[in-house]
C-alpha cells in the first residue's frame, strides 16, 4: 500500500529548529546582560582614576536604563514589523561600536555618552525585548521551558563577564576591558544572529509551533491563541485597556528595582566590606551560576504550575537573601555571602522567564514584540531608579542597609502585582474580549 506524498507538507524531523533560536537568544542575552553586569566592575577603578562620586558614576548606569526604556518597544515594534535580522544587526554594530568609543573616555560627560546613551540604546536590539519578539511564535506548550533556557543566557552573561573583565583590567586597564568587549561583541553576535536567526516557523517552511508539522490532513495547526475567536487579534490597544497589561508593566518593574540595586552596587559593597576586587566579581559571577540554572528551573516549573506561583515562591528566595547581607555587615563570616549568592540566584532566576511567557500567555499576537518591549521598558525604569536609589542612599548614609530594605519591599510588591496580572487567565481574557467584539455586531 503506497502513501500519498503531499509536496506542500515538510516532513517531522526529530529536531525542531526553534531550539536553534532560543540558542541564539541564549548567547546574545549572554552579552546582554553581560553589558549590565560588568558596569559594577568597571565602577571602582574608574571611581579610582577619575576621582568621581559613586552617586555620580552610578547615573550612567541609570541614563543607560533610561534610554533602554525607549529603545525597547522600538527594537520589539521593529522586530515585528520587519524581521529580527534586520533590525538586531545594525543594534549589534552600535553596541560594539559604543563600547569601543568607552575605552577613549577622559571624562565623565563622555561616559556617559558613549555608555549611557550610545551602549544603553543598541543594547535593546540584543535584550529580552527583542527575542521575546521571536521566541512565543516558535513554541506555545513549551513556552516557559524554552523560554528559560533563553533567559539563562542572562545569568551566563553575569557568571563569565565580571571575572573576564576584572582579568583584563587588573592585567590590562580598564580602557583595554572596554576595547576588548567591544571587538567580542562584533565578531560573535554579527555572524550568529546573521545567518542562523529566523522570525517565525513557517519562514522555514513548519506550518505549526513546537515543531508540530501539518498532520492534522488538510486542517492547519495554528497556536492557540489564534483558534479562539479568529477575528480577533491582540493590538496594543486592545492590551492597553486591560487592567492585566499594566499589572504586566508593574510586577518587572518593582523586581528590578532590588535586582539592579545588586547588579550596580554589589562588588562595591563587599570591596567596602574588606573583600579584595578579585574575589568580589567570582563572586558576582556566582550569583550568575546559580540564575542560570534557576532560569532553566523556574521554565519547566511554570509550564506545570503555572506563572504566579513560580514567580511568588521566587520572590520569597529573593527576599530572605538579603537578610544574609545585613547579618554579614554586622559582622559576619563570608559563608553568609555565599548562602546569599545562592539564594539570590534562586529568586533572581524565576524573573526573566515568568516575565517573557506572562507576556506571551496574555497577549501573544501580531503585537508581542512592542507589547514587550514596553514591559521591557518597565523593567528599565525599574533598573534605572534601582542603580540610583543604591547609590544615593549609600552616599547619603554611608551603608547599604536602607537600600537592601527598599530591595525587599519591591521584591513583596511584585509578587502581589503577578497575580493581579493573572497570565493563568490569559485564553479566557481574549475569549472575553473576542465575544464582546461579536455581540454588538449581532444586535
Amino acid at each position: 500500500m503506497t502513501t500519498k506524498h503531499n509536496p506542500g507538507r515538510r516532513p517531522a524531523r526529530r529536531f525542531y529548529y526553534g531550539w536553534v533560536i532560543v540558542g541564539v537568544a541564549l548567547i546574545s542575552m549572554a552579552f546582554w546582560f553581560g553589558f549590565r553586569s560588568m558596569f559594577s566592575v568597571f565602577l571602582v577603578p574608574m571611581v579610582e582614576d577619575f576621582g568621581w562620586g559613586r552617586g555620580e558614576i552610578s547615573g550612567v548606569q541609570s541614563v543607560a536604563m533610561i534610554c533602554y526604556v525607549i529603545a525597547a518597544p522600538v527594537a520589539g515594534g521593529l522586530i515585528d514589523r520587519f524581521g529580527p535580522r534586520r533590525v538586531i544587526l545594525p543594534g549589534i554594530a552600535l553596541l560594539a561600536g559604543g563600547l569601543v568609543l568607552c575605552s577613549t573616555i577622559n571624562g565623565l560627560l563622555q561616559y556617559y555618552l558613549f555608555y549611557g546613551v550610545l551602549c544603553g540604546f543598541s543594547v535593546a536590539f540584543i535584550s529580552l525585548a527583542a527575542y521575546t519578539a521571536v521566541i512565543p511564535h516558535w513554541f506555545e506548550k513549551r513556552r516557559g521551558t524554552a523560554s528559560g533556557f533563553a533567559a539563562s543566557g542572562m545569568g551566563l552573561g553575569i557568571m563569565l563577564f565580571p571575572p573576564f573583565t576584572q582579568e583584563l583590567i587588573s592585567n590590562w586597564g580598564w580602557r583595554s576591558g572596554f576595547m576588548v568587549m567591544g571587538l567580542l561583541t562584533a565578531a560573535i553576535l554579527l555572524p550568529l544572529n546573521g545567518f542562523l536567526l529566523r522570525h517565525k516557523p513557517t519562514d522555514i517552511g513548519y506550518r505549526g509551533s513546537d515543531g508540530r508539522p501539518d498532520d492534522a490532513g488538510t486542517e492547519r495547526t495554528v497556536p492557540a491563541d489564534q483558534r479562539h475567536g479568529d477575528e480577533f487579534r491582540w493590538s496594543l490597544g486592545a492590551a492597553a485597556r486591560t487592567a492585566n497589561f499594566w499589572a504586566l508593566m508593574m510586577f518587572p518593574m518593582l523586581i528590578m528595582i532590588g535586582v539592579y540595586m545588586v547588579l550596580t552596587h554589589f562588588v562595591g559593597f563587599l570591596v567596602q566590606q574588606g573583600v579584595s576586587s578579585m574575589a568580589a566579581a567570582w563572586l558576582f559571577g556566582l550569583i550568575g551560576l546559580t540564575s542560570t540554572v534557576f532560569r532553566v528551573v523556574w521554565g519547566v516549573v511554570s509550564d506545570r504550575i503555572g506563572r504566579e506561583r513560580s514567580f511568588s515562591v521566587g520572590m520569597i528566595f529573593f527576599c530572605v537573601s538579603f537578610y544574609c547581607l545585613v547579618l554579614f555587615q554586622a559582622g559576619g563570616g563570608l559563608w553568609l555571602i555565599y548562602l546569599f549568592v545562592m539564594l539570590i540566584g534562586v529568586g533572581w532566576g524565576s524573573t526573566a522567564p515568568i516575565f517573557m511567557t506572562t507576556a506571551a500567555d496574555l497577549f501573544h499576537g501580531p503585537a508581542i514584540g512592542i507589547i514587550y518591549g514596553l514591559v521591557e521598558a518597565s523593567v528599565g525604569v525599574g533598573g534605572a531608579l534601582g542603580s540610583w536609589i543604591g547609590g544615593y542612599l549609600f552616599d547619603k548614609t554611608g551603608s547599604y542597609l536602607w537600600a537592601f530594605g527598599v530591595a525587599v519591599l519591591a521584591a513583596a510588591l511584585a509578587a502581589v502585582m503577578i497575580w493581579v496580572a493573572a497570565p493563568a487567565k490569559g485564553r479566557a481574557l481574549k475569549q472575553r474580549l473576542a465575544a464582546e467584539r461579536v455581540i454588538p455586531m449581532v444586535r
